[in-house]
Formats: C-alpha cells, sequence, structure tokens
C-alpha cells in the first residue's frame, strides 16, 4: 500500500473510473492519503462522482509517471468520521478553501479489497493487494 500511495502522490494526478448506470465516466483525481493504514481519496458530496460512488463503489485508478503505470482495482468506502476528512485537508491544504471537515460536502473514501498492479514495457507486471 505504501507503494501505491508514494507512486499516486509523485504523479500527482490520477485518473479514477466509475460507472454511471451502464456508461463508464473517468475524470482526472488529485487527492491520495495514508491515514490509519488505509489509502483514501476525497471528492464533494456535490459532485456528480459522490452519486456514482454511492450507486456502485467499484472504481479502477490509472496512472502514469512517464515510465511505469499502475492500476487500482478497489472498493470505495465512504468513512464519515472527522478524522480522516482533517488528515486529508492538512496533506492537501489548498483544498481548505472549498472544503471543511463536517461540512456536508467533504467526502473521503478509503480502498477496500484493492488490487494494484505496476506495469511498464520493459518489466514483467507486478501485482500488490491491500
Amino acid at each position: 500500500m505504501q507503494e501505491v500511495y508514494e507512486f499516486l502522490k509523485k504523479v500527482g494526478t490520477y485518473y479514477l473510473a466509475t460507472v454511471e448506470e451502464d456508461q463508464p465516466r473517468v475524470r482526472p483525481f488529485g487527492t491520495i492519503d495514508l491515514f490509519e493504514d488505509h489509502l483514501y481519496i476525497q471528492t464533494g458530496r456535490s459532485k456528480k462522482v459522490a452519486d456514482q460512488l454511492k450507486d456502485n463503489p467499484r472504481i479502477e485508478i490509472c496512472a502514469f509517471d512517464g515510465a511505469k503505470w499502475l492500476r487500482v482495482s478497489a472498493q470505495a468506502v465512504l468513512d464519515n468520521r472527522l478524522e480522516p476528512q482533517q488528515h486529508m485537508l492538512e496533506a492537501y491544504p489548498a483544498l481548505k478553501a472549498m472544503y471543511t471537515p463536517g461540512d456536508g460536502n467533504t467526502e473521503v473514501y478509503y480502498l477496500k479489497n484493492a488490487v494494484a498492479t505496476f506495469s511498464s514495457f520493459t518489466e514483467a507486471p507486478r501485482t500488490v493487494r491491500f
């Protein structure tokens, strides 16, 4: 999990895929946090992605650092506690202009049953689970 966190943190922007009815939806994301032995992402309750996660919590993340890419399949589990919201916003202080822990809009999700595969054109794929 640490290696996945470090990769996503390093690339800065990754792409999160969800499903809306029967249509895949992909958008750039930039939040990743390690808290209480879970990997977390963050969004706003007012965004469509929050509705998509509620209806179908299965996600995929894809990121590329110029040489290697990472794919993560997981279930996104909503964590309504203030502590992970606070931790996320401390990691991303620029978000404090839009989000406040407990504001009813800040949502953080941890990744459950994650399967992460590191790939490149020069090495065999390597998979980690957490």
